[in-house]
């Protein structure tokens, strides 16, 4: 399926560049209902809308080319990639629609089916039910949600509540980019990446919120880097990265020294603004490394670190990688 693809995964997604400068063209929002508590002005990773007092509705959509040959387990990657943003606001996801392209004369529709079957299960799985969806005929294949949660207006994570002294947080390794250009070039079977692609991130979102975590996102195409950087300027303040303290998918790094690298992870490198110091090149280009379903990144209070480590035991990592600091909009590597 992946020779149906232009880019795998959250790769294919516009650069951070190119975003700025079609938000830039459309002008600023209109007016919005009090409701509304987070939307297009804040360019979190969903859209937060209060119901009754303290509850909230998130709404989110997220979908992708595929980045793996196998139908079925594409569909789990997307439903666990689409849920991811509502884990990153603090909620629980309740519903999902799905949201599908598929050539019909050149792909048999049972392949389709396998894709939605993922979904369905990955739903399964986290407590959540596919209710509907919209599919188009389509030269290239797509899949991925709509999905509806609920939260605690008052627990919210959000992008811009970072504050200096926090301890970054990652729950993710990074590379899946790598590993599924790698996987789309027939040199690897992309297993690592697969683990973390389907793993659901419920469990590491509900830690957090239990811990009074405010500011968290979740890493996908824009990259750790990117992301971090949408995270500094919304809370007008600035990080340094311990870069041998990211955990990395095994044999990525390799594949990144031979040039196995995606469009997307290229653009994320150009498109960030980084103090790299004496960081090796191969580094740089992990950090910038465009994600599908990767891990959340939490900025959290130094004394609560210790205690959330311990409590994300048993997730793909529970790294800390970094810290806040005051020097706005300013990311130093070491």
């Amino acid at each position: 399926m992946t020779s149906f693809s232009h880019g795998a995964g959250c790769a294919c997604k516009l650069g951070l560049t190119d975003l700025r400068e079609v938000l830039a063209l459309l002008g600023p929002p209109d007016e919005r209902s009090d409701d509304v508590l987070i939307g297009l002005d804040e360019a979190d990773d969903a859209a937060v809308i209060r119901l009754d007092g303290d509850d909230a509705l998130i709404l989110t959509i997220d979908f992708f080319t595929p980045l793996v040959d196998d139908a079925y387990t594409w569909g789990q990657i997307a439903a666990a990639n689409a849920s991811s943003d509502v884990y990153a606001m603090g909620g629980r996801p309740l519903v999902a629609l799905n949201v599908t392209a598929w050539p019909r004369d050149t792909l048999p529709l049972e392949l389709l089916a396998d894709v939605l079957r993922g979904g369905r299960d990955v739903a399964r799985r986290g407590g959540f039910s596919v209710v509907g969806g919209h599919t188009i005929d389509d030269p290239e294949p797509k899949y991925g949600m709509v999905v509806v949660g609920r939260a605690d207006a008052t627990k919210l994570m959000t992008i811009d509540a970072a504050r200096p002294g926090d301890v970054l947080v990652l729950t993710k390794p990074i590379g899946t980019g790598i590993l599924t250009t790698a996987i789309k070039r027939d040199l690897s079977d992309g297993g690592s990446a697969i683990a973390s692609m389907t793993h659901l991130s419920d469990r590491a979102s509900r830690v957090l919120v239990e811990a009074g975590v405010r500011a968290c996102t979740d890493v996908t195409g824009f990259g750790l880097m990117g992301h971090l950087q949408r995270m500094l300027r919304a809370s007008g303040v600035g990080a340094e990265i311990d870069a041998d303290s990211v955990p990395i998918l095994d044999g990525a790094r390799a594949l990144a020294e031979d040039g196995c690298v995606p469009g997307g992870t290229k653009r994320n490198r150009d498109a960030v603004e980084v103090d790299w110091g004496d960081t090796d090149e191969t580094t740089r280009v992990l950090l910038c490394d465009a994600q599908t379903s990767g891990g959340l990144l939490a900025a959290v209070r130094p004394d609560d670190a210790p205690d959330v480590v311990r409590a994300l035991d048993g997730e793909l990592a529970n790294a800390i990688v970094g810290r806040i600091t005051s020097d706005v909009d300013r990311i130093v590597v070491r």
